[in-house]
């Protein structure tokens, strides 16, 4: 399939054609699910954790005797149904992460890119290069195109004056094709792709 490459005033300055088996496959959300799942449960930091009985500092001497005080018989101060004693079955330090075939993601990235081409919401450009770093301009240039959620995707790093226009602009983020995932790509309404961006994702996801 061909799709107009565009420049940032709008206007189509040729076409570029899109590989069928990578931008024109039908989505599945069972694969999109399984994918988004396994991304975020990898970027979970499994860092929480409770102290148990054994990681409350204090003595290990009863609380107090065990008769004639009229209370009811404890040991240590650190169990826990003492105040300030241990946590029972509370998290642990530990890795969420979980397996995924690696022809599901790739399967998956090629879905969620199929996905915005279905959508109408995949746009191509010839380059993002621009001559300075001027986010009001290109704040104004993005409104302007109807990009006010954009992921933009280039063959490597992203032109440095680029990134710092959009560096502060809410909902628009920038990744070089080594980093495209299905995360970005579905939470952000546009996809935007340099002309050697998708030459690029093209050579990656090639079977």
């Amino acid at each position: 399939m061909q799709i107009d490459i565009i420049n940032f005033e709008g206007k189509a300055v040729g076409k570029v054609e899109l590989a069928d088996g990578i931008f024109g496959i039908e989505p599945r959300a069972d694969i999109l699910h399984r994918v988004v799942t396994w991304q975020r449960a990898n970027a979970r930091a499994g860092t929480h954790k409770v102290k148990t009985v054994s990681d409350v500092a204090g003595s290990s001497k009863k609380a107090f005797k065990q008769k004639k005080t009229g209370r009811a018989r404890q040991g240590e101060r650190q169990n826990v149904h003492m105040r300030g004693g241990g946590v029972v079955h509370g998290p642990v330090v530990r890795s969420h992460a979980i397996d995924l075939p690696k022809k599901i993601r790739t399967l998956g990235l090629k879905m969620a890119l199929s996905s915005k081409v279905k959508d109408g919401a995949l746009i191509v450009i010839d380059s993002e290069k621009v001559a300075a770093a001027k986010t009001g301009v290109m704040a104004k240039t993005l409104k302007k195109l109807k990009m006010d959620s954009a992921l933009f995707v280039g063959a490597d790093a992203l032109d440095a004056n680029f990134k710092k226009s959009v560096a502060n602009i809410a909902h628009i983020d920038v990744l070089p094709t080594i980093g495209l995932n299905v995360l970005d790509i579905l939470k952000h309404k546009n996809l935007v792709l340099t002309k050697d961006g998708v030459a690029a994702i093209e050579k990656r996801l090639a079977v």
